[in-house]
C-alpha cells in the first residue's frame, strides 16, 4: 500500500487563516474569560515547573492553592462592588471600599461583641451601615455632581479616620469574635471532600451567594439593563426615560453594602476587628480596581461581566501566592506590588484595545443588500 497525502487547497487554507483571525479578534481573545482562564493555566504550569526543579521556597500544590482562597473571598467581593460602580459610567470608581471594610468591621464588632446583639442582627446592621456609607458616595457623585475620584478619595480618608478614632487604634476582640472565626475556616467539601483539599468556608457562605445575586441583578432585572445603559450613553439613557442619578447612586449603595459584608468577613478572617483591615499596606481598593479592569470592566463604563471578575480575582490571588514562593520575605511583598502595577497597565491597554475595536466596528458603514457598501446615489 502506498501512503497518500492530503493537499489543502490554497483557498481552504486562506479560509482557515481568516477564521482563526476572526476567532482571535472577535470570539477568542476578546472573550476576557477565555484569556484569563488561559493565563491561570499558564501560571499553574510555570509554577509547577519551578516547583519541580526546586526553585520555590515551599510546596506548590493543591493544598497551598486552596489555602490562598481565604484572601480570594474579600478581593473578589470588592471587585464585584467596583463592577457596579465602574459600569455606571461618568468616571465611576470607588477608592473608599477599603476604608468602608475597616469601618464596618469595627461597627460589626461593637454590635456583636460589645453590645451583645445576635450574630444575624449584627451582620444585617453592618451591611446596612456599609450601604449608608456607599449612599454618601452616591449622593455626592450622582446628585451633587462631584467627580467620583475626588469624592471617594475624600471619603477614603474620612472613613479610615473614623475607624481609627472609634476603635482607639486598637483591634476589637473577645470570645464571641473568636468563635466567629469558624465562618472563615477551611472545611472539607461534602461527598467529594476526601479527594480534594480543604476550602475556606467563606467561599460558600459569603462569595457565592453575593455572586449569584449580582449575576441575577445585572442580567435578569431592569436595574441591570439601566445600569449598563447609563454607563454606555448617559444622554441616551436620559432620553429613554431612565433616572440616571438614582440608578448611579444605587450602584454606590450596592458597593457599600458589599464592602460592609467584606468588613464582617475580615472580622472572621482575622478573629478580631482591625481598624486597618482594609487599608493596611496597599489596601484593598487598588487590588479590587485592578481585578475589575483585568476582568473586562471598561473604565469608561457600560461593559463588565461577572465571570471575568471571578477569574481575574483568582489569577491575582494565585499570582501573589506564587510570587511569595519564588521571592520570599519583604522582597516578595514588593514584587507583588510590581506585578499588580504591571497587570493593571496590561489590563488597561487590553481594555482600550477592546473599546477601539468595538468603536471601529460600529463606525463601519452598513451595506444595503443589492448595493455596494458606502455607495451613494
Amino acid at each position: 500500500m502506498t501512503a497518500t497525502t492530503t493537499i489543502t487547497p490554497p483557498e481552504q487554507r486562506r479560509g482557515q487563516a481568516a477564521r482563526a483571525r476572526d476567532w482571535f479578534a472577535s470570539g477568542g481573545l476578546k472573550d476576557r474569560a477565555t484569556l484569563l482562564l488561559g493565563l491561570i493555566v499558564l501560571l499553574l504550569v510555570v509554577m509547577g515547573i519551578l516547583d519541580g526543579v526546586g526553585l520555590t521556597s515551599g510546596q506548590f500544590n493543591s493544598d497551598y492553592l486552596a489555602a490562598t482562597l481565604i484572601a480570594y473571598v474579600p478581593l473578589a467581593l470588592l471587585a464585584l462592588a467596583e463592577l457596579f460602580v465602574i459600569t455606571s459610567g461618568r468616571g465611576g470608581i470607588d477608592l473608599s471600599v477599603g476604608s468602608m471594610v475597616s469601618l464596618t468591621g469595627i461597627v460589626f464588632a461593637m454590635l456583636y461583641q460589645q453590645a451583645g446583639l445576635p450574630l444575624a442582627v449584627a451582620v444585617v446592621l453592618a451591611v446596612l451601615f456599609g450601604a449608608l456609607l456607599g449612599a454618601i458616595n452616591g449622593f455626592l457623585t450622582a446628585y451633587l455632581g462631584y467627580p467620583a475620584l475626588i469624592t471617594t478619595l475624600a471619603t477614603f480618608y474620612a472613613y479610615r479616620s473614623i475607624a481609627l478614632v472609634v476603635s482607639e487604634q486598637r483591634p476589637i476582640s473577645g470570645p464571641e469574635i473568636s468563635q466567629f472565626y469558624n465562618a472563615a475556616k477551611a472545611v472539607e467539601l461534602p461527598v467529594i471532600g476526601g479527594t480534594l483539599p480543604l476550602v475556606p468556608l467563606g467561599v460558600f457562605t459569603f462569595l457565592l451567594p453575593v455572586a449569584i445575586v449580582a449575576w441575577f441583578v445585572l442580567n435578569r432585572t431592569s436595574y441591570g439593563r439601566k445600569l449598563y445603559a447609563i454607563g454606555t450613553n448617559d444622554t441616551a439613557a436620559q432620553w429613554a426615560g431612565i433616572d440616571t442619578r438614582r440608578t448611579r447612586m444605587m450602584a454606590y449603595v450596592t458597593a457599600g453594602a458589599i464592602a460592609g459584608l467584606v468588613g464582617v468577613y475580615t472580622v472572621a478572617q482575622f478573629a478580631s476587628a482591625r481598624p486597618d483591615a482594609g487599608t493596611s499596606g496597599s489596601g484593598m481598593a487598588l487590588p479590587a480596581i485592578t481585578i475589575a479592569v483585568l476582568g473586562g470592566v471598561a473604565i469608561t463604563g457600560g461593559i463588565g461581566r461577572l465571570s471575568g471578575i471571578l477569574l481575574a480575582a483568582l489569577l491575582i490571588v494565585w499570582l501573589n501566592a506564587s510570587i511569595l514562593l519564588v521571592v520570599p520575605g519583604n522582597e516578595g511583598a514588593q514584587a507583588q506590588l510590581l506585578a499588580l502595577g504591571l497587570v493593571l497597565l496590561g489590563a488597561s491597554l487590553l481594555s482600550n484595545a477592546t473599546i477601539r475595536r468595538r468603536q471601529s466596528g460600529l463606525s463601519k458603514p452598513l451595506s444595503v443588500p443589492g448595493t455596494a457598501a458606502g455607495s451613494t446615489r
